[in-house]
């Protein structure tokens, strides 16, 4: 007269449960071992294809060269006030630094020019400023002569600037 106790069989939605997060972990560690995969690969495939990249991105991740130029003094129009002005560039390396020390006095001939067609109203605003510097790097980008390759200019920095 004992009563047999049948075996207790877990609630089937439990068993759901568990299936279902067995599956999602599946699918997360396939997923992340997929993109781990692709990414590595992509990496490597893409410094295989472009080796010359990285060694040219390390020679120009030396530190940067500076050359002062000489104080600039022009005539401002209207009203005759003058400009004295000092600039700093600063270039990428220094093959450029020689490059721009050959051809300095066209430089400077460029840049008095330019400095020469400027009122004083413009350039005492600091967006005048901004605009007076662009325009020296953009002056600098145009090679100096036939055949020449332009002076890399990265910043021109004002050091020094009076009107009077």
């Amino acid at each position: 007269m004992s009563a047999q106790i049948p075996p207790e069989n877990p609630p089937p939605q439990s068993k759901k449960l568990l299936w279902l997060v067995i599956l999602l972990l599946i699918i997360l560690i396939v997923g992340g071992g997929g993109a781990w995969y692709f990414l590595t690969h992509k990496a490597a495939d893409k410094s295989e294809e472009h080796p010359d990249e990285e060694h040219q991105s390390s020679e120009q991740a030396g530190p940067p060269v500076f050359v002062e130029m000489l104080p600039f003094t022009v005539n401002l129009p209207p009203d005759g006030q003058f400009l004295q002005a000092t600039f700093t560039l600063q270039l990428p390396d220094s093959s450029d630094a020689e490059h721009l020390t050959l051809y300095t006095p066209q430089i400077r001939s460029q840049i008095l020019l330019l400095l020469s067609n400027k009122t004083a109203d413009n350039l005492l605003l600091l967006e005048g400023k901004t605009l007076l510097t662009q325009e020296i790097m953009n002056l600098l980008k145009q090679p100096l002569d036939k055949g020449l390759k332009p002076i890399k200019v990265t910043h021109v920095f004002i050091t020094s600037f009076i009107i009077q």
